[in-house]
């Protein structure tokens, strides 16, 4: 089948954004990698999907596919990639909008200057809701938090443990550029701990508004940027006590910018979406 597409980016984490409500759509995990690829098909970090909304109370509904063929909970620079292009197809008039994910309901804004704030709801701490494996690990306390420890690659690493719809693991590092991304990545990532994987993030404090972060993302690898990751990054820095919101976040692709209240309070991600291109491609069976 032909399909066509839209390629977008928020802060260099790019998108496939597919209108499914105009064209039917029902592909299998090896059509969605042939979509990401990079070398035979499109190309991104994640496809994303925009179908109906299959109740009242929202606006759309928003799928998401990692690179390698797995529908995703969340993904936060796709959500502004999302409101961007529903709203430059003139599929709603409204600049706030409702959208249904497999981890819930967002509330992305298109704001009068372009960004786009996306209130990415609470965060989840509890570590078997994250989900978390804390059985028989004895933590230890920096501020509020709770840090755990991990075992990669003969040495021992302490993250935060946070879900922001996805799960995430932060730890601090000294210097994110000299930080082992890609030899630790997939570690963490794939760590049994984390029975549903995670996404690993290594975060630099710059100072208390400012921080810069590196994300290995599940399913894909390191990406230029990643939002849930900046939302879970800002919210274990506060909790340890390091930061105070707002807080700037700068990663390869771009920056970003979080607010979070603390406690049960939303956490509100603001950054850029744009348009790259429009093609059409033929999917094979």
């Amino acid at each position: 089948m032909k399909l066509k597409f839209t390629k977008m980016h928020g802060a260099g984490n790019d998108f496939v954004v597919i209108d499914a409500i105009h064209q039917q759509i029902d592909f299998t995990p090896a059509q969605w990698r042939f979509i990401a690829d990079r070398r035979f098909g499109i190309g991104a970090d994640q496809v994303l999907v925009v179908e109906p909304a299959q109740t009242p109370e929202v606006d759309f509904r928003y799928r998401i596919y990692n690179a390698d063929g797995g529908e995703v909970e969340q993904c936060g620079n796709g959500a502004r990639a999302f409101v961007r292009f529903v709203t430059d197809k003139g599929l709603t008039e409204k600049r706030s909008i409702r959208v249904q994910t497999l981890s819930g309901v967002i509330e992305p804004t298109l704001e009068t200057d372009g960004q786009i704030t996306v209130s990415m709801g609470a965060p989840v701490l509890g570590p078997a809701q994250v989900p978390f494996d804390a059985r028989d690990l004895e933590g230890k306390t920096e501020g509020s938090d709770t840090l755990f420890p991990l075992e990669i690659n003969g040495a021992a690493i302490w993250v935060s443990v946070v879900s922001m719809g996805n799960p995430h693991a932060v730890q601090v590092v000294a210097d994110a550029e000299r930080a082992p991304v890609a030899a630790d990545g997939p570690q963490i990532e794939h760590h049994l701990r984390f029975p549903k994987r995670v996404n690993a993030g290594f975060m630099q404090v710059v100072n208390r508004h400012h921080i810069k972060l590196r994300v290995f993302e599940r399913g894909t690898g390191e990406t230029l940027a990643c939002g849930t990751g900046a939302c879970a990054a800002v919210v274990a820095g506060i909790r340890r006590g390091r930061l105070d919101s707002p807080v700037r976040v700068t990663m390869h692709g771009g920056e970003l910018s979080i607010a979070w209240a603390g406690q049960t309070e939303p956490v509100l991600l603001t950054g850029p979406a744009v348009t790259v291109f429009e093609g059409e491609i033929e999917i094979p069976d």
